[in-house]
């Protein structure tokens, strides 16, 4: 009897906006990172990587351990932006990326005739959907396309069969758009800052209201005294919590209506999918969150791959790992339309017996008196089961005692900017801790 092939392993890629998230993608297991400069890249907000100080340390760093790193180049820029766009990026060159992600047409062919043999990888904010864009862009040099968000399962292996000889790129986890991958205008209309140029203010997770609407002879619609202009019509006014007379028609056709929150990707469960689909990449979105997020979400998808590379089935126990985790309530997107039973119960139960939150860092270890220093970055107490997180791998415990600075027992941790003792018998340097609740 022949053996089952082996499956293979694609990448795994973490985000990082600063260089402690890029170490602590590297620790947990990570095998490219993704990171740009703020007025190219989209994420102009908790992005340290301005400083070409900052990105070349992370190149280095990258390299250092075996991993890649990617330069994000994927604003839709205006003429302004155009125009600096190669004096700006030249330094940036020089430091050694594995590739550029772009998403503009103009800004690629500029690249390819100043630097032919770089390799570019398409950003998601190109949208693309269909085999036949991928080969376009093969045609015009790209090294690996970044498949839209809006893709299931079945049309991503189909674009791997009819695009075998070029890179395939889709994102497991993160935040969604309400708008097609990325092109977004709420924020734009809410506060003049553009999505697309890296200043999106995440309108769509604001706190909204919901009223009913009442019409004049006229046309306009209001609730009390509080007219709105609008021209079909509607049952429903929408209100933001800072803004409040500022009254917005919903608008719904037969397919629903867009203008809520979307829930976060979390696609974990169909890692083996992707991999026997033959995926080259799979992404983790997040630039402007934590070392935490960074490190729980590459631990877990590492896991995921590695166990679907060996062949065992999927762990459950991965979704509540990533409950403890700020999210939005999570999905699995466009890659699966219904869920048997079964898949749907075992989502649901680990989901909920696994919640953690994220209660500290170990700084220092105290190897006499076995205890470590932790940095404290929510309240936990004497009593709590923790998880300590480490590259090494994950411990559970229960917290028998917490001593302040001065050595003197306390009850509880009271939350962030404090530090505390706490017993541990090993050394972890860079663990975190999570509470379970």
């Amino acid at each position: 009897m022949s053996a089952v092939a082996a499956l293979p392993a694609p990448e795994l890629l973490a985000p990082a906006g600063s260089l402690a998230m890029l170490r602590a993608a590297i620790a947990f297991g990570a095998d490219a990172i993704y990171a740009g400069q703020p007025r190219y890249s989209l994420r102009v907000r908790n992005n340290d990587f301005g400083d070409l100080v900052a990105l070349g340390n992370a190149i280095d760093e990258a390299h250092a351990a075996g991993r890649k790193l990617y330069v994000v180049s994927n604003v839709l820029p205006h003429n302004r932006k155009v125009r600096s766009y190669l004096k700006d990026m030249t330094p940036v060159l020089a430091l050694g990326p594995d590739a550029l992600i772009m998403a503009d047409p103009g800004l690629i062919d500029v690249v390819r005739e100043k630097w032919p043999e770089l390799p570019i990888h398409l950003s998601v904010q190109a949208n693309t959907v269909n085999f036949a864009a991928v080969r376009f862009w093969r045609k015009l040099g790209i090294r690996r396309v970044i498949l839209s968000r809006e893709l299931s399962l079945d049309e991503v292996a189909e674009i791997r069969q009819e695009c075998p000889d070029i890179e395939l790129e889709v994102f497991v986890h993160g935040a969604l758009c309400i708008a097609y991958s990325g092109r977004c205008l709420l924020s734009g209309y809410f506060n003049h800052r553009d999505p697309n140029q890296g200043t999106c203010t995440n309108s769509c997770r604001w706190d909204y209201r919901l009223m009913p609407a009442e019409a004049d002879a006229t046309g306009d619609l209001y609730v009390a005294a509080a007219p709105v202009r609008h021209s079909g019509a509607s049952d429903w006014l929408l209100e933001e919590r800072q803004r409040p007379g500022e009254l917005m028609p919903i608008d719904e056709d037969e397919h629903g209506s867009y203008i809520m929150n979307s829930k976060d990707l979390r696609a974990v469960e169909h890692v083996r999918r992707l991999c026997e689909i033959g995926v080259d990449s799979l992404k983790i979105e997040g630039r402007t969150k934590s070392p935490y997020y960074v490190a729980r979400t590459t631990q877990v998808y590492r896991r995921a791959i590695d166990d679907a590379v060996a062949g065992l089935p999927f762990d459950p126990a991965l979704l509540g790992e990533l409950e403890g985790l700020a999210n939005r309530g999570y999905t699995d997107g466009f890659y699966q339309r219904h869920h048997e039973h079964e898949l749907q119960n075992y989502l649901r139960g680990h989901s909920e017996s696994g919640r953690s939150l994220y209660v500290g860092d170990v700084l220092a270890w105290d190897a006499p008196g076995e205890r470590a220093l932790i940095e404290v970055k929510n309240r936990f107490s004497v009593g709590d089961r923790i998880e300590i997180i480490h590259p090494s791998g994950n411990r559970q415990c229960t917290i028998e005692r917490i001593q302040n600075l001065d050595g003197a027992e306390i009850g509880v941790a009271p939350g962030n900017g404090h530090r505390v003792w706490i017993p541990l018998p090993t050394d972890l340097p860079g663990a975190m801790l999570a509470r379970f609740v």
